[in-house]
């Protein structure tokens, strides 16, 4: 399998949880990575700090943080060639401006250059209960191709704590973007 290129957008939603147990899960896949690039809003940051008790991430190759507002890291062009975009957790902010075309930060012209270039694009949906504005913005990205994955974890591999939970989530945002990583799979013997 081909080394792959994934940018992870952490966002201001509740759920930063979602977002720390994704990056672990990426850094045992180092393997198969090519890079992560991880790009936090303001608010992102200020959620994830609070959330999950780290000011800051300790990062190393092949993760690389950039700046929001910076239009000239490597997501922001197509010519990057990366396969995959996860905004976990996405706000309804965030997939509204997405769903419009607003890309007015590094987050959503990510995004943005995802759909353009018919790659894999997940927002792990957050927020509820949803209004039908958030239920129109998810059908428009549907329609755009990208993949919208709220943040419920399943049960039916029974769970034995908070951090399994997330893991169900995490697992299948994994799936979805073509990252072979181990998970629970109905009908197989655990």
């Amino acid at each position: 399998m081909d080394k792959r290129k994934v940018v992870v957008a952490i966002t201001g939603a509740s759920g930063a949880v979602y977002a720390k147990d994704l990056l672990t899960r990426l850094a045992g896949l180092k393997e198969t990575l090519e890079a992560c690039a991880v790009i936090f809003s303001e608010p992102g940051k200020a959620v994830y700090a609070y959330e999950t008790g780290e000011k800051a991430l300790s990062l190393n190759p092949p993760f690389r943080e950039y700046n929001n507002k910076d239009f000239f890291a490597p997501p922001a062009s197509g010519s990057a060639g990366f396969d995959a975009m996860i905004v976990i957790p996405s706000t309804m902010g965030t997939l509204g401006r997405i769903a419009s075309g607003t890309a007015d930060d590094l987050i959503c012209r990510s995004a943005d250059v995802m759909l353009k270039e018919r790659r894999k694009l997940i927002l792990v949906a957050r927020e509820m209960p949803y209004n039908l504005i958030h239920l129109e913005n998810m059908r428009t990205l549907t329609l755009a191709g990208a993949i919208i994955c709220p943040a419920s974890p399943s049960f039916y591999s029974h769970p034995v704590n908070m951090e399994a939970m997330v893991g169900t989530v995490t697992d299948k945002v994994l799936q979805l973007a073509g990252l072979a990583a181990p998970s629970f799979r109905w009908g197989e013997e655990q």
